[in-house]
């Protein structure tokens, strides 16, 4: 799924104006849309297929919500740092809805308690966004592509120009008290890995999507929805079939801040899950950490013959489009034309898995992971192999030594306490 050929429904979301088709200018500073991310009266509303947008004459969407002309006076007049509301509108909806792609950020983040959030939190640090994804020219720190997030384990102690983006930039390598075994673990663990102990822990996150089960109209020939027990659709006649969950344990992966991601042109396996966003890092890297994510699995269409993802064509008002014909051919085939790409013709649907590193939504201290979370048998690391992991993984000489150590200690102070009485008789 992707922008391409559906560029007018998403790019309602992007800081521009006419972003329709090929034909957008990214060079012509009068289609950049300032207010969005500046005004602070919550009134200005792009239209969801507007291309970014907002309506000159009240009108309604999908025959529901009804948008408004914006009061351009008062919202130029308005204009102040972002806040919560001016990113969230955009970043807690991202995929089409409330929570859809990340587990970590939703709209439970407008007004966080301090047990969701204790950065975002007004009982807590009461963070806006750009406290820690600081800015420079408008670039904002941030995201995890080719380039890392960030490169420079530094901290505000070492340079006060340092962008915010990591823990360690305010918390420094050694967040716990003196002498703490938990500061340890940072070269190893990332800090996100134990204050982040569940995400979607208000609302529910998108687990799951089947696309190829979607098409089912109601008996109105309206694309059919159905609502599940959290309150959300758990199949819908545009999109087909989800899973929705709450309060999701993360899973963990050796992370360095990139990742590589699968192109249309790239070549896949189909016996396998097609990871379409690949995590890099290794327990060799010294840059990686152990890191918490949400993976987000689903089938997707593929072509048969070009053994290539695809990406359909799925909103406009051409009989092309996937959700005006319902017609999955005839989608593909405008949706990879839109990239310069062949389609065969032939198509199923495979699994797919993408990952998104979970962040936000920390925990305070005290809900925080403890030691037998992780080191036990069947912890939250029992998937991530290939090094020793104290309390989880059994070695006959490590044991035996460890078990050796403890009784000659326990021998040691025995020793001592019984020297110690007899001494003290002889001198009574």
């Amino acid at each position: 799924m992707n922008i391409k050929g559906n560029e007018a429904r998403c790019t309602s979301c992007h800081a521009g104006y006419g972003w329709k088709d090929d034909s957008f200018d990214f060079s012509d500073e009068t289609k950049i849309d300032c207010l969005v991310c500046h005004e602070q009266t919550g009134t200005y509303k792009k239209f969801p297929s507007g291309a970014g947008h907002p309506v000159s004459e009240p009108k309604k969407f999908s025959g529901k919500e009804m948008f408004y002309p914006p009061d351009w006076n008062r919202v130029a007049q308005s204009v102040g740092r972002p806040q919560i509301e001016n990113c969230g509108i955009c970043h807690f909806y991202g995929g089409g809805g409330d929570g859809v792609k990340h587990g970590d950020l939703d709209s439970s983040l407008f007004h966080a308690s301090r047990d969701l959030d204790v950065h975002m939190s007004p009982e807590g640090g009461g963070f806006t966004c750009t406290r820690c994804h600081t800015t420079k020219a408008h670039f904002i720190a941030g995201r995890c592509y080719k380039k890392p997030a960030f490169t420079e384990r530094k901290s505000l102690i070492d340079d006060d120009m340092v962008e915010r983006i990591a823990c360690v930039s305010c918390h420094t390598e050694t967040p716990h008290e003196p002498g703490s075994k938990r500061n340890d673990h940072t070269d190893k663990v990332a800090c996100q890995s134990c204050h982040i102990p569940e995400f979607a822990r208000q609302n529910p996150t998108k687990m799951y999507w089947d696309w190829s089960t979607a098409g089912r109209m109601n008996e109105n020939g309206k694309p059919l929805v159905k609502k599940g027990d959290l309150g959300k659709a758990v199949y819908h006649g545009k999109k087909g079939s989800f899973r929705w969950e709450n309060n999701v344990v993360p899973e963990y992966f050796w992370f360095n801040g990139t990742m590589e991601y699968k192109l249309l042109t790239d070549t896949v396996d189909p016996s396998e899950s097609v990871k379409l966003n690949k995590i890099m890092g290794s327990r060799d890297d010294p840059r990686s950490r152990i890191y918490p994510f949400k993976v987000h699995r689903g089938l997707m269409p593929y072509d048969l013959e070009n053994k290539t993802m695809l990406s359909p064509k799925l909103f406009g008002k051409e009989k092309e489009a996937y959700w005006k014909s319902y017609d999955w051919n005839m989608a593909l085939e405008a949706g990879m034309e839109a990239h310069g790409l062949d389609f065969s013709g032939e198509y199923t649907f495979v699994e797919t898995e993408y990952h998104f590193p979970s962040t936000h939504m920390v925990a305070p201290g005290e809900d925080a992971l403890q030691c037998l979370d992780c080191h036990a048998d069947q912890g939250r690391l029992a998937k991530l192999t290939g090094f020793y992991l104290p309390g989880r993984d059994k070695n006959k000489v490590l044991d035996a030594i460890g078990w050796l150590a403890v009784f000659g200690s326990l021998a040691g102070v025995a020793v001592h306490g019984l020297m110690r009485k007899v001494l003290a008789k002889k001198r009574g």
